[in-house]
């Protein structure tokens, strides 16, 4: 029996290198933390305000920070953290850096991002709000942020009847989770009514019609956390889309045609018992509280051939308002939206072309459009916008506000010979929020426009001449 012999050097060599490796790492990581932590330790909040407004179901957070940089090196970020469950629900965060007093006040839009550092003990999750000019040692800075939570009001009871209220649950901290030191802080919520069944007391507190008031709390320590839970009445729609379909299609011939396709569902308590549609109708204010008695949908200005449908065919119980900035359509539906009730219809309307196709310095073309959902105080859970641009255009661009996720397809329509192309665009989580401008930018030769009247011309000549043929060729069956 023969042994392979390896040299003690050359083994302790190869054990040491994956040793060395790990060390490595692990070093690497420590510093990387070390920096970020003592980065958090450079900046102080000396003041924080939040106020917290639960009137719809989308939730809506002002916050404003006095920051002041404590450290010897100038700091370029201010961190924000939110808990695991808030950054499931968030849909939205703007930041803003402010100057000046009341009327005279201006603002600095500022970008917002997920922070490429380690989470925060309990999972939390850190966001970087990038200054532009970076703050000095001694320097202070007013930031005031915005951010919208979606799916955050849980419904208790689950089921209610025709004839109850609707009351939900909101969970919270009445201390701001933050990764700095904050001196003094005030959380307010707004409820939409006065109410409200119970919530936690954290003193000192203070309650005030629709009001509740937390704190001031002072010098709280880095990731502080006091959960609250408060239980009120929310009566208002919890209008959630479940899917959303938006076509434009985009024609040089003069019009842009836009179809838009709903998945509606009341994302709130559950109805429980059987719908009458008599006490529906005589009790008007305590019956179906909740309820979906009508929507709306905020439309572009200047709109023609306005229609609303659903699987059975048109409904007429609509009214169009328009103006010279934007139009508003106010339809019901065909019955009565309870908790957990569904319906499905498709709006479509057509607007001028030369008020959203524009060109630009380089010659190319672009659609200038917005982007969400049109109906007012809506959660979308999935978005898809689809740009159908004419036949012959190419290299097609989409510029975005946010991000979304980007696809191109080819539809084939009337008269098409390659087909066109459309520019697919997806999102999760809409809020009223992301119905902002976007543009889609593509290259077009003005050739292409001649393709469907020569088509045509075509067809009609060759029709022409078979018919000419026709008439001239015997086909009757006769002796010679």
């Amino acid at each position: 029996m023969s042994h392979s012999l390896i040299p003690w050097s050359t083994a302790m060599g190869s054990r040491r290198q994956p040793l060395f490796f790990l060390f490595f790492i692990f070093l690497h990581l420590f510093r990387f933390t070390h920096s970020s932590s003592s980065s958090f330790q450079h900046l102080q909040i000396t003041n924080a305000e939040r106020r917290i407004d639960l009137n719809s179901h989308i939730i809506k957070v002002y916050l404003t920070l006095k920051v002041e940089n404590l450290g010897t090196s100038p700091a370029s970020e201010v961190h924000l953290a939110f808990s695991p469950t808030e950054v499931e629900h968030l849909a939205i965060v703007k930041a803003a850096a402010t100057s000046g007093k009341q009327k005279k006040k201006t603002y600095t839009r500022l970008g917002v991002k997920s922070a490429e550092l380690p989470d925060g003990p309990n999972g939390t999750k850190i966001f970087s709000i990038s200054l532009l000019t970076p703050l000095s040692k001694g320097e202070t800075i007013t930031l005031e942020v915005l951010y919208q939570l979606t799916h955050s009001l849980e419904p208790f009871p689950v089921e209610i009847s025709q004839s109850e209220s609707q009351l939900v649950y909101f969970r919270d901290s009445a201390i701001l989770l933050s990764p700095y030191h904050v001196k003094q802080q005030t959380t307010f919520i707004k409820t939409p009514s006065t109410r409200v069944e119970s919530f936690t007391v954290v003193d000192p507190i203070k309650r005030s019609g629709t009001e509740l008031k937390y704190g001031p709390y002072d010098d709280q320590l880095p990731y502080s956390y006091s959960p609250v839970l408060v239980h009120f009445e929310n009566n208002n729609p919890f209008a959630v889309v479940e899917e959303l379909e938006r076509e434009i299609e985009v024609s040089h011939w003069g019009s842009v045609q836009v179809t838009e396709r709903y998945r509606l569902v009341h994302g709130g308590a559950r109805h429980k018992g059987v719908f009458s549609r008599v006490e529906y109708q005589s009790r008007q204010g305590s019956s179906g509280a909740s309820s979906f008695k009508y929507l709306l949908a905020r439309l572009p200005a200047k709109i023609h051939s306005v229609y609303y449908r659903d699987g059975i065919g048109n409904i007429s119980s609509s009214h169009l308002r328009t103006g010279l900035l934007k139009s508003e359509l106010e339809f019901e539906p065909r019955y009565p939206l309870f908790g957990g009730w569904k319906s499905t219809f498709v709006i479509g309307y057509g607007v001028p072309l030369q008020d959203f196709l524009f060109e630009s310095p380089d010659g190319r073309r672009y659609l200038n459009f917005t982007f969400g959902c049109p109906l007012a105080e809506a959660v979308v859970e999935k978005l898809i916008v689809k740009v159908v641009l004419p036949e012959g255009s190419r290299d097609p661009t989409a510029v975005v506000p946010f991000q979304v996720e980007q696809r191109q397809e080819i539809k084939h329509s009337y008269l098409d010979v390659v087909g066109r192309t459309v520019v697919v665009l997806e999102k999760r989580n809409a809020v009223p929020e992301h119905n902002a401008h976007f543009q889609v930018y593509y290259s077009f030769n003005p050739i292409f426009m001649l393709a469907e009247p020569l088509m045509l011309a075509t067809a009609f000549f060759l029709f022409f001449v078979a018919s000419v043929a026709y008439l001239h060729i015997d086909l009757s069956i006769r002796k010679s």
